[in-house]
């Protein structure tokens, strides 16, 4: 982009202006699409995602004792959901107004194996790889007992294939770990953001970590190069990938029976509000079209981006997706935020979901310090950064009185509202990584 066309842009874009000062903006979409209408943009459906529901039932044996974390969820990657009543009243405090509707928080901070959401998209593309593989070669039927795979022949055979990826830090880590576990000689190309305790723990696990002092755009095309050169080598795109978005997708049929378990409704009267962070865009990319796809158009999505890494907005609220960068504007894409800390979003989430996504918000890297300290003091949960980059959303939407009046979402519906915090990370974080960070906050 040159200096010229920045210029005409941001006339026509005067929001851009408050995103490049790095002062928090929030913008919620004019275009909402209907729930059948968008779903058909993405190009994915239904089946789609109950193919991939099947496909982790198939794996459960083989996770079950390959990771016995997971035994106790039958092999089956989830996270509960919880009530987060003194954090919405610490909200309440914070800003001097009530929020109405029940606070939830969705632990996916605390899933088996990775410890991140990326346990759920980046686990998911390896074993569909791993499992392709396997029936090519004639080794394995849909109809046999994947707890077979976990055996010293099928390490050898997946030893004569090569995983790529390039990575922030979790969805290196999910793709390592469960990569290494199968058999497959694995690279994981880390952005200069990535923290050194992922690296190691990568290590620790026999994976190959290649280390950049670029951003995650550099490590992306790095991984994507490695893979070119070598026939055996599959590079998963966090960019691009429909599988990764599937893994993610799945959440949405499993939230609706945490919820009906619960006797949560969800409906015209009884609104869903769901906050994920966001960073390339494929994980809550993902996760919305699986919740759209389960709760129709009474859910409503909304994603959060630091102040300094604002790509998924910038791309939607311009039109020009993953053809303009935050970095083109003048914005540094450096965050404490790791996992976000991206400056160019997928062109595919950016482009098939736009009409899915509700909104939009940014906040500093200190506003995520300080909930992260009030998390751990209040509801004693320890997250990442970029996991409570959800929180305020509630307070956000709730002062937005031109959305909820174009969507009729009067008070009466918003007192019935559910409120969903997508936590994505932290329960591995080393303790005195996670005593650094919280000794950041400000009460």
């Amino acid at each position: 982009m040159n200096k010229l066309n920045i210029d005409k842009l941001i006339d026509h874009f005067p929001l851009l202006k408050t995103l490049i000062a790095l002062q928090p903006v929030s913008w919620f979409n004019p275009e909402i699409t209907p729930v059948e209408q968008g779903i058909k943009q993405v190009g994915l459906n239904q089946l789609d995602i109950q193919q991939a529901s099947d496909r982790l039932a198939r794996f459960s044996s083989y996770l079950r004792k390959a990771f016995p974390d997971t035994a106790k969820n039958d092999g089956i990657i989830e996270s509960e959901i919880i009530d987060i009543e003194k954090m919405k009243q610490q909200l309440q405090l914070d800003y001097g107004k009530p929020l109405v509707g029940r606070l939830m928080l969705k632990k996916d901070s605390h899933l088996p194996i990775a410890g991140s959401i990326k346990a759920r998209g980046g686990i998911y593309e390896v074993l569909t790889h791993a499992e392709k593989l396997a029936i090519q070669a004639g080794l394995l039927k849909e109809e046999d007992d994947y707890g077979k795979l976990y055996s010293e022949s099928f390490k050898q055979f997946f030893s004569q294939y090569r995983i790529a990826v390039g990575s922030t830090g979790n969805l290196g880590l999910s793709i390592g770990i469960i990569s290494a576990k199968l058999g497959f000689s694995v690279s994981v190309h880390m952005s200069a953001d990535a923290r050194q305790w992922k690296k190691d723990k990568l290590r620790s696990h026999g994976v190959n970590v290649v280390e950049y002092e670029q951003d995650y755009g550099v490590a992306v095309e790095q991984g994507r190069k490695e893979a070119e050169h070598d026939a055996n080598c599959f590079f998963i795109d966090d960019e691009n990938s429909q599988t990764l978005f599937l893994g993610y997708s799945v959440a949405g049929q499993r939230l609706l029976k945490q919820f009906n378990d619960l006797q949560i409704k969800v409906d015209q009267d009884h609104p869903l509000f769901v906050y994920l962070p966001c960073g390339v865009g494929g994980g809550p990319g993902g996760v919305t079209f699986g919740l759209k796809a389960a709760f129709g158009d009474h859910v409503h999505c909304i994603f959060a981006e630091p102040t300094h890494s604002p790509c998924m907005l910038l791309g939607v609220h311009t039109g020009l997706h993953d053809q303009i960068s935050v970095q083109d504007i003048g914005i540094d894409n450096v965050t404490a935020a790791d996992g976000l800390a991206v400056g160019r979003a997928s062109g595919f989430v950016g482009r098939s979901m736009q009409g899915l996504i509700d909104g939009y918000y940014t906040l500093t890297d200190q506003t995520m310090y300080n909930y992260l300290g009030k998390m751990a003091r209040l509801e004693g949960l320890q997250l990442e950064p970029s996991a409570v980059a959800g929180v305020i959303g509630p307070m956000i939407v709730s002062e937005n009185s031109e959305y909820l009046q174009r969507l009729n979402l009067e008070h009466h519906k918003m007192v019935n509202a559910t409120h969903l915090i997508w936590a994505t990370g932290g329960s591995m974080v080393p303790e005195q990584e996670m005593q650094d960070y919280i000794a950041k906050s400000v009460r």
